[in-house]
Parts: structure tokens; sequence; C-alpha cells
């Protein structure tokens, strides 16, 4: 399916917490606007209340999944002038979206697993690839490492968790690096995704194909281990969340 960059206006619907400091936002979705899972969006606040030096239009990935009747971004909440209209405008107003872009997308031979190593708020394309990929009843294999300071932090945590239990082809490892400072019990796995977490969990460390989303420092610690780890350079694709 090609998906052409379009314009549409479109009113928010609803706005959630997700995690601590993180809420999701719900727009309409125009009956003509197609994308893949993984693709984003241009959201551009129309004659915003107040604006800073970052302006009105910032890139999201979309959360929500191709086959559902709604588009939702999720978004760490900085105290910017974007951020804090987002958050206290009235539901209805309308937004501007432009898209679909990108080329994060789950690739085409199902033979290759595919291996996603998600920091924080780089857990959006992901949702949207894994709720897409079960709706679709793909054949890959998708293992999914998502690495938090603490549950509290962590988008979406619950339902990935749940969806490994309803997908036999989709496998969850959650790891928190700071869990020490969570009133949460945890029992998954502990410090930062790294290549003997990589081991204890994948058939094998070659052979799959790689995306790495997450804060531009994670996502470079990743490329760099797994290139240590004779990863074909190739088969590694990423996506930086900076400034979120």
């Amino acid at each position: 399916m090609s998906t052409a960059i379009s314009t549409h206006i479109v009113p928010l619907t609803k706005r959630e917490d997700v995690a601590e400091g993180t809420m999701a936002f719900h727009f309409a979705k125009p009956e003509d606007f197609q994308f893949r899972a993984g693709q984003s969006v241009d959201l551009t606040l129309l004659d915003p209340s107040e604006t800073d030096a970052e302006g009105a239009t910032r890139t999201f990935s979309l959360a929500s999944a191709p086959f559902e009747d709604h588009l939702m971004i999720a978004t760490r909440m900085r105290d910017t002038a974007f951020k804090r209209v987002l958050r206290k405008v009235p539901l209805g107003l309308q937004v501007k979206i432009d898209g679909p872009g990108g080329s994060f997308v789950l690739h085409r031979k199902p033979e290759k697993p595919a291996i996603l190593l998600a920091g924080g708020i780089g857990i959006t394309p992901f949702r949207s690839v894994i709720r897409q990929a079960a709706h679709e009843s793909a054949p890959h294999q998708i293992y999914l490492f998502y690495s938090n300071r603490r549950p509290e932090d962590a988008p979406f945590l619950d339902a990935l968790a749940s969806a490994a239990k309803q997908n036999s082809n989709f496998h969850f490892v959650g790891t928190m690096t700071e869990i020490e400072k969570s009133r949460r019990e945890w029992k998954g796995e502990t410090g930062f995704i790294d290549k003997n977490m990589l081991t204890k969990h994948l058939p094998a460390l070659q052979g799959g194909i790689y995306y790495v989303a997450g804060p531009p420092a994670m996502v470079a610690a990743m490329r760099s281990m797994l290139v240590e780890a004779d990863v074909d350079e190739d088969d590694i694709r990423t996506e930086e969340f900076s400034g979120y």
C-alpha cells in the first residue's frame, strides 16, 4: 500500500495520561487517510493561544494502528508552549495534520524476525506496528525490548505485556534502569538493554532486522552495541526522539 502525503484538519477528541509525565492525544481519523504502522505525521496547532521559539508544529509517530478508527500520538509533557496548549485546549479543537511520512515500518520478509529496541516514548511507532501485526495475523516473529527508568514512566506497558500473552508471534521483554525508585512491583529485567539481554531472549543475534527508537543517546548506544555484536549495519534501522 502506497501512502500519499496529504493535509487534513481534524479535531482533538480525547486526551489521557498514559504514564507519569506522558499523555496521549486522540484525533478524528479522516476517511481517506491511510498510513503504514510506524509512520509519522506533522501536527500543527492552528492559531495557538501561545507560542515559543520551537514553533507550532511537531513531528509525531502515530501510536495508533492503521486499522483503528482514530489517530493517536503520545508525548512526554515538557513545559513548552506547544505542550501547554495541547494539554489545556478544549476537546474539539481543530489541528492540522500533514502526512504520513517516514519508512520506519515492518519489513516485508517474514522469515526475518523483527527486533524492536525502544527507550521511553520511542515506544510509539512500535505500539502501532505491534497492534497492526496482530490485527493482520502477520507471520513475523516480533521481539520488543522496552527500556524505562520505572514502570510508572513506561507508556502502554501493561497493554504490551498483555499483547504478548495473546499473540504467540510477539515476544515482550521489559526492563527498568531505576527500579529502586519505583513504587510498583516489577518481575521483568533490570538494567539497560545490552548484548547479554538480547542473547538471553533471542534465538540468534544475527539474521533479524533491528529497529531502534528512543532518545538520541540511547539510539547511538544501541547501534554501537549491535555493530560490536556483528549485526549487519544494513539490518539496523533507527528513529531518534529528541526534545520531546
